[in-house]
Order: C-alpha cells, then structure tokens, then sequence
C-alpha cells in the first residue's frame, strides 16, 4: 500500500472549510469536517456499475474524491477522513460493521461496512461519512444510549445482541418515532487487509448490492437530503418529500448526477443497467 501522507490543505478546500480557521483536533473541528464531508463530497457507486476497479491507497482515494471531486462508497469515504483526521491530530481506529438498513436482526450481512471511532478527551466519538443516506451529520458519542440530535435527523448507539445472542453495539436513527439499525458493531478494528477484502467482495460479487444498482446521495446544510436509486431522484426533510424525479435514461441520469450531486460524467456514459 502507498504511504502517500494526505493533502490536508486540498482536501480542506475540496469541502469548503474555511483557510482561515484553525484546524485543531478538538470536538469543533470533528464536527465541522464531519458535516462540510458529508455535504459536499457525495456518496456514489458509479464505478461500481462501469466495473471499475475502486484503489483504497490513499494517492488514488485522494485523487478520485478530491483532485477529480468525484464521489465514493464506505471503503474509499471513510479510508479519506481516517487519514485526514490523523494528519489533524486526533486518535482515530478504524472499526467495521455490518450494514442493516432495511433487514432484520435475524439475518447476517456481510461485515463490509468501514467507520471510524475517534478518542477524545476520553469520550469515544463515531464518525461515519460513507454510510448512503443514512450517513451521519455529525459525531455520536458511542459511551451513552441517550438520543442524540443532528441537523438531519435523531441516532443513538445502544448495547444489545444479535439474533445469535452475540453481544453487538447498534448504529440506529429514528424514523417516523420507530428507532430503525443502520448497522451493528463488536468495536473490532478493520485493518486494511479486511478493507481490502471487503472493497473487493462489495465491488466485484454480484450478490452486492453496489452491482444491481445506481446509488448517490448527499446531505445538505438546510437539513435536507439528496438521494437517488436508479430509476429515482428525491429531495427530502425529516421525511417530506421536496422533489421527485423518475429517470428513464442515461442522459437524464448523468444530468441529475451533475446537477444535484456534482458529479461530472462524460454525456455519453452508458451504466448497463435496468435499461440505463
């Protein structure tokens, strides 16, 4: 793997965050980054579906969602901010999990998901920039199970067991006042030959849900969310819908893609999927 440091300074303009603020590594800090991350840099598949090769060396992460301003998905989102928070000056582990979005607890996802725990004045912090739509706005405190309130939505990370009576921490937000899993967690450390493995199972095999469709989200600083599933584009806040749109081709996909996730593919890109 390269040992290319990151680009502090690009990487700080590629999000917006202000030259003349001072980065510290200080609960502020985390909670900048983690919200101007999640709002400018979006969450995408793209490469997945023109089955490219997703590089997790971070000159190629870095050129990809930085210098290219493209997106990604866990493995290459949170690769990025784990070495950025690094270079700022935090105490970062990277953790893995198994995403639950929309599944019972009596089935196993694959552990394929990658986020990072930050240490902070003794106070373990969770921070998540590559979770889909369901990525956190801001850092959760892992060492309570009370409510915590974000710009975009409610989450709490509670203690309990899976369906095997394994003890598990869960990821969870509240949705309609229904607490729903984004995903469970043992605190287990995902070195990178797990990421490695993980990237790619998730972009090769096609049982992963990154090969059957065309994903992108972002989060934006009103509150709202961008999100798109490949026949569908929506805009919505705390659960209202403020736009839909259904996307019949691949010139209306790339459009869109453009235009409200500031991703710049070639007019003629054909993603080989359910007619796009």
């Amino acid at each position: 793997m390269s040992r290319v440091a990151v680009d502090i300074k690009s990487y700080l303009n590629r999000i917006g965050y202000p030259e003349c603020d001072e980065v510290r590594p200080d609960i502020e800090t985390l909670g900048r980054v983690q919200l101007a991350h999640a709002c400018t840099v979006p969450f995408e598949n793209i490469d997945v579906i023109l089955k490219k090769p997703i590089a997790l060396d971070i000159a190629s992460v870095q050129q990809k969602l930085v210098t290219s301003r493209r997106g990604g998905y866990c493995f290459e989102q949170n690769m990025l901010i784990i070495e950025v928070l690094k270079h700022i000056g935090f105490d970062v582990q990277a953790l893995s999990a198994r995403v639950r979005v929309g599944r019972t607890r009596d089935f196993t996802p694959p552990r394929t998901h990658l986020f990072a725990r930050v240490n902070l004045e003794g106070v373990p912090w969770l921070v998540d920039v590559g979770v889909g739509g369901m990525t956190p706005t801001a850092p959760l405190r892992m060492d309570i199970s009370d409510p915590q309130t974000t710009l975009h939505d409610t989450r709490r990370i509670i203690h309990g067991e899976d369906a095997n009576n394994l003890p598990r921490w869960f990821h969870q937000v509240l949705l309609d006042d229904v607490w729903h899993d984004i995903y469970d967690f043992t605190g287990e450390e995902m070195p990178m030959i797990d990421r490695e493995v993980g990237n790619w199972w998730t972009s090769t095999n096609p049982e992963s849900k990154f090969r059957q469709s065309i994903m992108a989200a972002l989060a934006v600083p009103d509150g709202s969310r961008h999100s798109l599933s490949t026949h569908q584009y929506v805009r919505r806040s705390a659960g209202n819908v403020l736009e839909k749109i259904e996307i019949k081709t691949s010139e209306q996909m790339v459009s869109i893609l453009a235009d409200r996730f500031g991703i710049d593919l070639p007019k003629t890109t054909v993603f080989g999927i359910e007619g796009l």
